[in-house]
């Protein structure tokens, strides 16, 4: 028997690699449990909903989760909650986090090592082997480590592509055209970001009454939640964008104006989501799952109140949320990003220019909804996008591939 160990974090990681590398591995190394055993242990994220754990169990082809919390138990100690046992011959797959993780704990359990690395790879003396998303990443790795270093393809494009597959697509009338409202999970996201996507799918209909628009709920939110934002009387960044608000109506958010934005809770919406005309969303990981399916977008980072956008990675997220000055540091460090902001959309860091347009300042949802409306009319901008997107994402097959790597590593 042998024991595969996969290393994960996020919500974003759960979903798009470990899922379709799990998939993969079952289909490479079998079904037989008693000759495979497939565990997943969660290290904590600041990203993290709390769902993760309950996410990773419901993938029949696990055997055995751990929630984040213990996860420093384990790695330094080497026991788990439930005081789990080890095969003598296993591999521990590298799948979000930090990638000194597999190192510690490769060698605690003796087990070799695979690095699945989108952007950077680290450790290359200590590590077995890396599985890279392209080319780039291997740039300025040295030659006596190359050998360890295989190009499998995007982890996120192939979980993209498998559930669309898998899904069918809403049917739409004849020149109705479906737009995707992305606003985020957290509230410094949504506080702003609610009330000016609403205010923008208003201004389209008023515009192009036959557009449908819809919103993908994170699986953290209720849509009560939700729609609080959406009311001016709860959400007093409404009024910044001059929208007179919407009310919760069964799976729906009637606005004042008579649009229904259909709210879906299915998780994750990709076949819903391909077949967008084009989405508005914020930063962050959901411009990375729309470059992965080729579907145009605009990001959206309004800074009407500069002390709202309290949701940066890292110490500046720390600053910024801090009891009393946090509201000033926020400011700070809000007014120094927009002088020093740099490319903000995955797709468009990935290919090291602005493919997706990214309006960053104070909003209006007229002037980003006559974008939207130009974009609408003009299919061939909107193909043009699309197809950069895709080239940017690369090929396919990367959890086939990376399974592969897999059963090499375990019958050397």
């Amino acid at each position: 028997m042998i024991d595969v160990l996969i290393l994960s974090n996020g919500p974003g990681e759960v979903t798009t690699w470990v899922r379709p590398v799990v998939t993969a591995l079952r289909e490479q190394l079998g079904n037989d449990i008693s000759q495979v055993r497939i565990s997943v242990i969660l290290s904590p994220c600041p990203h993290a909903t709390g769902e993760e754990a309950r996410i990773v169990k419901s993938y029949p082809q696990v055997n055995r989760v751990q929630a984040p919390e213990y996860f420093w138990q384990f790695l330094f100690m080497g026991k788990t909650a439930e005081n789990w046992d080890w095969c003598e011959k296993g591999v521990v797959i590298f799948l979000g986090g930090d990638q000194v993780f597999p190192v510690i704990v490769g060698r605690k359990l003796g087990y070799k090592t695979l690095v699945y690395a989108e952007w950077q790879a680290r450790w290359h003396n200590l590590i077995d082997c890396f599985a890279v998303m392209n080319s780039q990443v291997m740039k300025n790795v040295s030659p006596k480590h190359i050998h360890k270093f295989h190009v499998v393809g995007d982890l996120m494009l192939e979980a993209a592509n498998n559930d669309y597959v898998n899904s069918q697509s809403p049917s739409l009338e004849a020149g109705t055209q479906l737009v995707g409202l992305l606003p985020g999970s957290k509230p410094a996201k949504l506080t702003q970001g609610v009330p000016l996507e609403l205010a923008i799918a208003e201004y389209i209909y008023a515009k192009r009454p036959d557009t449908k628009f819809f919103i993908p709920v994170a699986p953290t939110l209720d849509l009560l939640t939700l729609a609080s934002f959406a009311n001016p009387q709860k959400n007093k960044f409404a009024q910044s964008f001059g929208f007179q608000g919407a009310y919760l109506k069964d799976n729906y958010l009637e606005t004042s104006g008579g649009l229904m934005v259909e709210l879906t809770q299915e998780n994750p919406a990709y076949h819903l989501l391909s077949s967008c005309a084009i989405c508005l969303t914020t930063v962050g990981a959901n411009t990375a799952e729309l470059g992965a399916l080729g579907v145009p977008m605009i990001v959206l980072l309004p800074t009407q109140q500069l002390d709202a956008m309290r949701s940066w990675d890292g110490l500046p997220g720390v600053l910024a949320n801090l009891p009393v000055v946090g509201s000033s540091l926020a400011k700070l460090i809000n007014w120094w990003f927009l002088r020093n902001k740099g490319l903000l959309a995955w797709p468009n860091i990935w290919a090291g220019r602005e493919i997706v347009p990214e309006l960053v300042g104070n909003l209006t949802p007229h002037t980003v909804g006559e974008m939207v409306l130009d974009l609408l009319e003009n299919p061939l901008k909107l193909a043009q996008m699309k197809h950069q997107l895709l080239i940017t994402r690369g090929e396919g097959g990367a959890g086939k591939r990376l399974a592969q790597l897999v059963k090499t590593l375990l019958s050397a």
